[in-house]
């Protein structure tokens, strides 16, 4: 490999070749001083280190042009078809964006797209550190010029992953939009490509497509287990395998990484994930002063999901343990690990924002595989697991969810709407067998028919069978039928 200045021309291009601002602009002289480059000398500088930042462009073009999708577990993501607008791939780490990506350009590439107008272009490379939005028009130059009759004439795609380490990547975005002929989707990991500046940041012109971590479906699939059928027209032993693996699933959790690994291990893989969130998505991000009360904070949600949550009790629980954290801060912590996708909130259903800000919001993880690592037993509660499935399902779907408080003090879990549909009350027990259970849970829905008479009433629990007589008007639904059914998905 020739080599100029220390610097390698090709092949393994150290970081320096991107980062023209933080070399030294002044030359030694023989007698140790340093003398400033000409202005002529300047401008040869950074000619060739662009020259060189354009052949590490150029190859990572070609290397990913010829590469062949990955193999990999089919994701059930819906993306938004809007002509005209970005799709930014959101979701927490490790939930599987840069796969689903793949996915996108394998599915255009099923559709007839030629290979080569399909580009994956990662974005996390030490070789491109120091890259700034200047610089990122260089990818579309060197692609077209590659490629010419893909420019205007046909409509190319271009993915691009973890655009979010260029400061400025927002205006490179939108002016690609607005000036070539192609479709964009951009994803990055949550700690500066979160939903709120996304939509701020594009102006209007990005759409989003969230991956969650695993559904049951999905894990089914990825150990080549998903049924070809409703698990209501399964045989008896088929069903009884369902049962098992859902159980496994409200234990375990779908990360994909974690899916089938020993306990310890997957308890420390899905600590470390949480940790990295907190690090580099919430203090790191939003230079959070007091570390310990964000860290409480997080296991008190995570250990107690399903539970409503409120923000002045915990923060006269620090106040006696000599943790000084102010109620705004708080607040704001909790609004960060939402947005950085490791818990998910949902309100009281209220006809007014008052009393939506003054009841507690009732939260979920992101993934039920983290309750027992938080549980301070170490154990999974099935209940509370299939709860934050069902809740998950519900968003997959479309849905805006809420939960409802009956006059009487009884609570339904979820209130879910959908543009165009009826109302549904769902309801989520794992086990029925209990006389007091049973009651409780069927006189919530109960009550919510006189405060949503449209609305649509659902029991969805492990074992329905155990159940016995329910009022008229509640449909019963098992967790593994409910969770697997395909329609409105």
């Amino acid at each position: 490999m020739a080599r100029r200045n220390g610097i390698v021309a090709r092949g393994n291009v150290k970081a320096s070749l991107a980062v023209p601002e933080v070399v030294d602009r002044y030359a030694p002289s023989t007698d140790g001083r340093r003398l400033s480059f000409s202005e002529g000398q300047e401008a040869d500088r950074l000619s060739f280190v662009e020259g060189q930042l354009r052949t590490l462009i150029r190859g990572k073009i070609v290397d990913s042009l010829a590469a062949s999708p990955p193999e990999f577990t089919r994701r059930d993501v819906r993306v938004p078809e809007v002509p005209g607008k970005a799709i930014a791939v959101l979701g927490m780490r490790r939930a599987g964006k840069t796969t689903f990506l793949w996915q996108i350009l394998a599915d255009r590439l099923a559709a007839g797209t030629p290979r080569d107008g399909l580009l994956y272009f990662s974005f996390e490379d030490e070789r491109l550190a120091g890259m700034t939005a200047a610089n990122l028009g260089l990818v579309l130059e060197e692609y077209y010029q590659l490629h010419p009759a893909w420019r205007d004439g046909r409509r190319a795609t271009f993915l691009f992953d973890e655009i979010q380490v260029v400061p400025g990547w927002e205006r490179f975005a939108r002016r690609l939009l607005d000036s070539e002929n192609a479709d964009l989707f951009l994803s990055g990991s949550s700690a500066r490509l979160l939903s709120r500046e996304v939509a701020t940041a594009m102006r209007g012109r990005a759409m989003e497509a969230v991956v969650y971590p695993f559904s049951f479906r999905e894990v089914l699939r990825h150990r080549r287990r998903e049924p070809n059928a409703s698990p209501d027209q399964l045989p008896k032993a088929a069903r009884s395998g369902l049962a098992r693996d859902l159980r496994a699933y409200l234990a375990e959790g779908g990360f994909p990484e974690a899916v089938g690994i020993s306990s310890r291990d997957r308890f420390d893989l899905l600590r470390g994930y949480v940790d990295a969130v907190l690090l580099r998505d919430v203090i790191e991000r939003h230079a959070v002063t007091n570390p310990t009360a964000l860290r409480t904070l997080t296991r008190q949600l995570l250990a107690n999901a399903a539970g409503a949550f409120s923000v002045s009790k915990l923060f006269e629980v620090l106040k006696s343990q000599g943790v000084a954290v102010a109620k705004d801060s708080l607040h704001a912590y909790l609004a960060h690990l939402e947005d950085a996708f490791l818990i998910r909130t949902v309100p009281i259903d209220a006809g007014s924002e008052r009393q939506r800000m003054v009841n507690p919001r009732k939260v979920y993880p992101i993934d039920p595989g983290l309750i027992p690592v938080f549980d301070r037993a170490g154990r999974a509660n099935l209940g509370h697991a299939l709860e934050t499935c069902v809740l998950h399902d519900l968003e997959r779907r479309g849905c805006e969810v809420a939960y409802v408080r009956t006059k009487s003090g009884f609570e339904v879990d979820f209130v879910a709407r959908r543009p165009g549909r009826r109302a549904e009350l769902v309801q989520v027990v794992a086990d029925v067998s209990d006389a007091t259970v049973r009651e409780r849970e069927l006189r919530a829905l109960g009550e919510a028919k006189a405060m949503y008479p449209e609305a649509t009433r659902r029991l969805v629990a492990l074992d329905p069978e155990d159940l016995g007589e329910v009022p008229s008007g509640v449909a019963v639904h098992s967790a593994a039928s409910w969770l697997l059914r395909k329609e409105d998905a």
